[in-house]
């Protein structure tokens, strides 16, 4: 069983190249030359193939398979990174990039938690998604950090990153494609199409948990955009010069968190984990109303110790309560990832209208919206 989660986990280490939406905004704003309007292309049309692709793709992943879509995500990342190998001589072939990603990252995400699921020992399907939530974050890191080491160690352009990329889903495809995997088929159940994927939403339970990945994807891209914004603007201090003393305490701190997850899944359940994380989390946001820098940094580490591990607990136990829905469910709930670019915007239309602190408010109740989640969804 681990020999056949390999695979899988190599499948959430290019889920994390598909983070490269952001980073990639300043790099390719400088090199093309482009205002701030048209950079933020970059994230939308990455996470505008959420939206497009994730029910369709969870319709022809129960008709087709989970090995087939995720050989189908893989491909679409494959030929998006390998563009620029090539060329990369318009912002407008850099943007089919982006698209090519980010609809691989959706196809990913799709069959990506189910198959993880399928090859989990029972009872161990939360630890083994938190783990593999801390491989994406991996995957997220490398797209930050690698194209600034290519630059100042070996005086290589951002653009050269790209065969690394290439090379390692590559791999990836050769690996599964080498492994047979065990699906469990949904027996009993009449296949999957769009109105019982969309009808699934007139259950409870269905309805605020997807909303919950709404929420939570929406104040994860809000904290992570808006904590070098609120240092800047209440401190002066400049997130290019400080490096980690922002909004890489963020991002390492949900890395940590992500490991320390499927440790701690193994000991608790993930209903009493997902309440622990949401009060860590409802916690770090207070601590960024304070206004005090210290305090500002430490909540940003308690934040993403929060946040780390609220994305792989609802997608879990949603899976768990209706294994037989998984491709529909996970459908649906890839799809919500869209919060991450709607959120945002109000938050932002908040800090313009009082300030980048008071922004903060738009994430905290979101992750209020997850506490009484964790505490109210069983009766749902």
């Amino acid at each position: 069983m681990r020999s056949k989660a390999i695979p899988i986990f190599l499948v959430f280490l290019i889920m994390g190249f598909g983070d490269a939406v952001g980073p990639f905004v300043g790099l390719a704003k400088e090199t093309f030359h482009l205002s701030n309007t048209v950079a933020q292309l970059i994230p939308f049309v990455g996470f505008l193939m959420f939206g497009l692709l994730s029910v369709p793709m969870g319709i022809f992943q129960d008709r087709k398979g989970k090995k087939t879509t995720l050989l189908l995500g893989l491909l679409l990342a494959f030929i998006g990174l390998t563009i620029p190998v090539f060329t990369i001589s318009s912002y407008l072939l850099f943007l089919v990039t982006i698209v090519l990603l980010g609809a691989g990252a959706a196809v990913l995400q799709v069959a990506g938690n189910p198959a993880m699921h399928d090859v989990s020992p029972e009872g161990s399907f939360s630890s083994n998604l938190s783990f593999a939530q801390f491989i994406k974050a991996i995957g997220s890191l490398s797209t930050a950090f690698l194209p600034v080491i290519f630059n100042k160690y070996f005086n290589l352009s951002w653009t050269d990153v790209f065969p690394l990329y290439s090379i390692t889903i590559l791999i990836t495809i050769v690996v599964l494609l080498l492994v047979n995997l065990d699906e469990k088929k949904n027996s009993g159940s009449a296949a999957a199409s769009f109105s019982s994927c969309f009808s699934l939403l007139k259950e409870p339970f269905v309805l605020w948990m997807v909303l919950g990945i709404f929420f939570y994807v929406g104040a994860e891209v809000s904290v992570s955009s808006g904590v070098p914004i609120y240092l800047r603007d209440r401190f002066g201090i400049d997130i290019q010069k400080s490096g980690l003393a922002g909004t890489g305490l963020f991002f390492l701190a949900l890395m940590t968190g992500r490991f320390l997850g499927g440790i701690i899944l193994r000991v608790i359940s993930p209903a009493v984990f997902l309440r622990i994380t949401s009060f860590i989390s409802v916690l770090g946001l207070l601590g960024l109303l304070i206004n005090n820098s210290l305090v500002s940094f430490i909540s940003a580490i308690v934040i993403g110790l929060g946040f780390a591990n609220i994305f792989p607990l609802i997608f879990s136990i949603a899976i768990d309560r209706m294994p037989d829905r998984s491709n529909e469910l996970s459908g649906l709930m890839v799809t919500a990832i869209l919060g991450g670019a709607l959120i945002p915007p109000v938050m932002g239309a908040v800090a313009d209208k009082t300030s980048s602190m008071i922004g903060f408010i738009v994430p905290l109740l979101c992750i209020l919206y997850i506490g009484w989640l964790s505490l109210n969804y069983r009766k749902l």
